[in-house]
Parts: C-alpha cells; sequence; structure tokens
C-alpha cells in the first residue's frame, strides 16, 4: 500500500502544478494532460476501495474554485465544452459538459489530499481514505469525462 501511496501521491503532485503553471503559450499543456490524466486513473484504482468511515470533507472555497474554473474556461475557449449522452439540442448550444469544470473538481480534490498530507505525513490515512472516497462518489466521473474529451479532441487533432 505504501508504494500505491507514494504514487498517487507523485501524480496529484503532477497534476496539481501541471494545472497551476499552465502556461497558455505552450500549446502542449492539452496533449500533456491527456497523458497525464490516466496515470490519475491508474494510481487512484491502486488505492483499492474505499474503507469504512469518514474520507475528508473538502470545505468548499468557492472564491477560489470560481477563479481557477474561470482561468481554464477562458484558455480552452471553444475547446471546454463537449456533449453529455444525455444531452439533446438541435442548436449545438446546450452542450452541458465542461472540460475546465471537470478538471477544477479533481484539482480540488487531489490538492487538498496533498494539503492533509503535508500537514499530518505521518498519518497519511485520512488522505489515502479520501482520495478513495471521493473519487468514487464524485471526481471519478469528472476523470472519466475529461479523459473521454481529451481523446475526442486528439482523435480531432485539436491538441
Amino acid at each position: 500500500m505504501q508504494a500505491a501511496l507514494t504514487n498517487m501521491k507523485a501524480v496529484a503532485k503532477t497534476y496539481c502544478e501541471l494545472i497551476e503553471t499552465i502556461d497558455p503559450n505552450a500549446p502542449d499543456w492539452l496533449r500533456e494532460l491527456s497523458r497525464l490524466l490516466p496515470r490519475v486513473h491508474a494510481a487512484v484504482k491502486a488505492l483499492g476501495a474505499p474503507e469504512c468511515g469518514e474520507g475528508f470533507a473538502l470545505a468548499a472555497n468557492l472564491d477560489l474554485r470560481f477563479e481557477l474554473y474561470s482561468r481554464l474556461h477562458r484558455l480552452l475557449g471553444e475547446l471546454d465544452a463537449y456533449w453529455m449522452e444525455f444531452d439533446v439540442a438541435v442548436d449545438g448550444q446546450h452542450k452541458s459538459g465542461s472540460l475546465a469544470d471537470d478538471l477544477t473538481d479533481i484539482y480540488c480534490e487531489l490538492k487538498h489530499g496533498l494539503c492533509l498530507l503535508q500537514s499530518a505525513p505521518d498519518c497519511p490515512d485520512q488522505a489515502l481514505n479520501g482520495w478513495r472516497q471521493s473519487y468514487r462518489l464524485h471526481w471519478g466521473q469528472h476523470l472519466v469525462d475529461a479523459e473521454r474529451h481529451l481523446y475526442e479532441l486528439d482523435t480531432r487533432n485539436l491538441i
């Protein structure tokens, strides 16, 4: 389990650093992200199923979340929105998926776990179980949706 936690911590740190330091003039950041997300997925799955009990309660800082979402939304431009399986619109204007939203939620969950590990390095259980539970209940769907959308962008040679 220690190796899985070490890997998860490293991948989470890489993801958070990428999101924090996106250079809008570097066109490869989306391609790098599309290669990183499967590593995040594999790392969290390697942690196993969540244990019973509490994970971490993520106290939402809505201002910081919105600031990050807005920055990503601007950077992505027309590449942000995507169709969800239940979307129905004849005019093409009602896409309900947002890559910026997916990346923001993944970032917030991973960053929270990293902060817990930093504040209590000798007691990783709360962060570990929190990542497992929050993945299962929330950000796992964002991860799958982001991977799917980036795959589609890649196959259309847009990244």
